[in-house]
């Protein structure tokens, strides 16, 4: 089920510029290649690459793809519901709940990703590439993954008590 980006109020980070080069007869051509995070701090987050000439311009089109792949964020009482690992490519990023108070414990890429998602207590750990776009991914993938027990309850046709014991 696709997330209309247009009925959430999203805020963007830009997680990585990079500059790429094209070798061509002439010599070089220069481009900006942006990694954004986009998410309304409550459940939704998205990531987006664009390239330009401009950097400006480049932002903007990574915004708009960030839009595009939207995911929803299972939470319990600003953390997440059980352990998670998230995997793209070579990246990994094991997403751990945390009780309440401690923070958002993790590193650069995968930070931003869940601070986006509005999760106020967790620990991330990279064990993987420290690659920024391959984390920022695993993160997404973690948590796409997550479910609360709600959830497993319906799918299931049981009541929660049932499945915790």
């Amino acid at each position: 089920m696709r997330i209309d980006p247009s009925t959430l109020d999203l805020k963007e980070k830009v997680v990585q510029i990079n500059r790429v080069a094209k070798v061509v007869k002439g010599g070089r051509n220069f481009r900006f290649s942006c990694l954004v995070v986009v998410g309304d701090e409550n459940g939704h987050v998205g990531v987006g690459t664009g390239k330009s000439v401009e950097i400006p311009e480049a932002i903007r089109k990574g915004i708009e793809d960030a839009k595009k792949n939207l995911v929803n964020v299972a939470m319990v009482e600003g953390t997440v519901p059980h352990r998670v690992e998230g995997i793209f490519g070579t990246g990994k990023v094991l997403i751990m709940p945390a009780s309440e108070g401690t923070g958002v414990l993790a590193g650069g890429p995968a930070r931003a990703v869940l601070e986006l998602a509005g999760i106020r207590d967790v620990r991330a750990k990279s064990l993987g590439s420290n690659n920024a776009r391959n984390m920022v991914n695993a993160t997404i993938n973690g948590l796409s993954r997550l479910r609360t027990a709600e959830d497993i309850a319906a799918l299931r046709g049981k009541t929660v008590v049932e499945i915790t014991g």
